[in-house]
């Protein structure tokens, strides 16, 4: 069905007007980014030159992934039981949008200040390591391969935290219920990705290929669930069929 870009980008920019006004949405995008940002920065800070050829063992700066992996599940799990809560969804189901149309719009809404975000922060971690460390502490952490996985998996990870977040929030009635669910269920990823960074789960070409296919196909099976979750009744209910 073809989709009618004037009703999805105005839908997209009602979504971020509705984020933008929400304090605690704000916030959550500006703590989240700062947990990640600040700790490791502090650890390598202190880390002395000699300790480089262990670091260039390690993957540290794969556990920023986490925060395509934790701040999407957070706006996405606000996206349809937020605008229940606050009695605007119903009016916005009574206009003449489709069903794919409003699934995109608020994918959207999440994906692009979420990637935005995520980059931002990997590259202001780069700027800091590359300014501040130790030289020989920032060539061993500054690598190649893990810059590529970065920027492929941001938008791959990011995907797949929104349609975990946008299931739970279309079957919860409660906002703090869903986003607390959203960020559980980012775990197993946020962890997955930590193993990678320190090298418990040895990183290869084999295994970011057989990741990005099952980030591809969870993305594809989880947009035709939620597809078939964003029916009128159900949104305005919150209940299952």
């Amino acid at each position: 069905m073809k989709l009618n870009r004037t009703r999805v980008t105005a839908m997209a920019r009602k979504e971020l007007r509705e984020y933008r006004r929400n304090r605690s949405l704000v916030v959550g995008m500006a703590i989240i980014p700062l947990i990640f940002l600040v700790q490791p920065l502090v650890g390598i800070f202190t880390t002395s030159g000699d300790a480089a050829v262990a670091l260039s063992h390690r993957h540290e700066l794969l556990y920023l992934l986490g925060i395509p992996a934790l701040v999407p599940a957070t706006l996405a799990a606000y996206a349809v039981v937020g605008e229940r809560q606050q009695g605007t969804l119903e009016p916005v189901l009574g206009t003449p949008i489709r069903r794919n149309e409003l699934l995109i719009a608020k994918v959207l809404a999440v994906l692009v200040p979420s990637i935005a975000i995520a980059y931002a922060v990997y590259a202001i971690f780069l700027l800091c390591v590359e300014l501040f460390a130790d030289q020989a502490v920032a060539n061993a952490l500054i690598q190649g391969p893990d810059i590529v996985a970065q920027v492929l998996f941001t938008p791959l990870l990011a995907a797949w935290s929104i349609w975990i977040g946008l299931a739970i929030s279309a079957r919860s009635s409660d906002v703090r219920v869903a986003q607390q669910l959203g960020a559980l269920a980012s775990l197993p990823t946020i962890a997955l990705t930590t193993l990678i960074a320190v090298n418990v789960i040895h990183p290869s070409l084999e295994l970011a290929v057989v990741l990005a296919a099952a980030l591809l196909v969870g993305n594809r099976v989880g947009s035709r669930v939620v597809t078939r979750m964003f029916d009128r009744e159900r949104l305005i209910t919150g209940r299952g069929s």
